[in-house]
């Protein structure tokens, strides 16, 4: 169990926590409600093995040489005996949620559903594999908006705004990024193609750059959120210096990863947080 709960990525189930909570606000009370607290476990561990278990089953030669796995952060080095039988616990796991998701959300529930399965599996599995069609690969993490839909028919809340979704897309763009930049060497000796491996790790800092430049526009200009433009204001310019005069082309050490990721969790609490106060993500000023 204890290597399952690795392979979830404990380490990283922040996009979709973060994701999940956006709809919100503390006037919703959503605390004392008992649909919140089964999404919220939803979009915590059984979401979070059903997209890392299948990546994991189709990713064994890039993960057997990654030194950044085999942690609760960035996830399992399984063997293949225990990842054939992953498939078959992720249908155990995360059927009876969907269940009762489709039960309270109808039959919209069911198409969201069915759409984050099948990005899944798009994502992972041939014909399609998208996962080694760059910028594809890059393109398909839009799949992670579908955690806010289901927040919203589950819990019966307003629709949040287009400009919202978009801002989530770019960061479920740049999250994805971050990763890449942290497996060039894994993905290359593998032979799998990325956009990272593409265009090497300049050129990637650069491409992450710009998202979060886009992001911090959108967030000071779009929703006048000082905090979380101003948080990613600071790490574009640490990236700018990251790429211009510090690592440049060279790759981070494991503990560097890791001290990264710690990082990462803890902004990501602040700013939920953050979040769920200022209400500012639901209420864009420009129309």
């Amino acid at each position: 169990m204890l290597k399952d709960l690795k392979i979830s990525r404990p380490g990283l189930w922040f996009p979709t926590i973060w994701i999940y909570l956006v709809p919100f606000t503390l006037e919703d009370r959503f605390w004392e409600q008992i649909p919140f607290w089964i999404g919220f476990v939803f979009v915590t561990f059984p979401l979070n093995y059903l997209v890392y278990g299948l990546n994991d089953c189709n990713d064994i030669s890039a993960d057997r040489i990654n030194d950044r796995k085999g942690n609760f952060l960035f996830g399992a080095q399984a063997s293949q005996d225990h990842l054939d039988n992953v498939p078959k616990k992720i249908a155990i796991i995360t059927l009876p949620f969907m269940v009762y998701f489709i039960m309270v959300g109808g039959w919209k529930m069911l198409v969201i559903l069915i759409i984050m399965v099948l990005v899944n599996i798009v994502y992972n599995y041939p014909p399609f594999r998208i996962k080694e069609r760059p910028p594809f690969e890059i393109l398909i993490q839009a799949g992670y908006v579908g955690t806010v839909l289901l927040s919203i028919y589950l819990n019966d809340l307003k629709m949040i705004p287009w400009q919202t979704f978009l801002y989530l897309t770019l960061f479920a763009f740049q999250a994805h990024i971050a990763g890449e930049l942290m497996d060039i060497e894994p993905d290359k000796i593998a032979g799998k193609k990325t956009t990272a491996t593409l265009i090497g790790r300049k050129y990637t800092k650069y491409l992450m750059i710009g998202f979060l430049v886009i992001e911090t526009y959108l967030l000071y200009f779009w929703f006048e959120d000082l905090l979380l433009s101003g948080m990613l204001g600071v790490f574009a310019l640490w990236m700018l210096i990251d790429v211009c005069f510090v690592f440049k082309d060279k790759p981070y050490s494991l503990s560097q990863m890791k001290l990264f990721g710690l990082g990462m969790n803890a902004s990501a609490i602040v700013t939920m947080i953050w979040v769920l106060y200022s209400g500012k993500l639901l209420v864009p000023i420009v129309m």
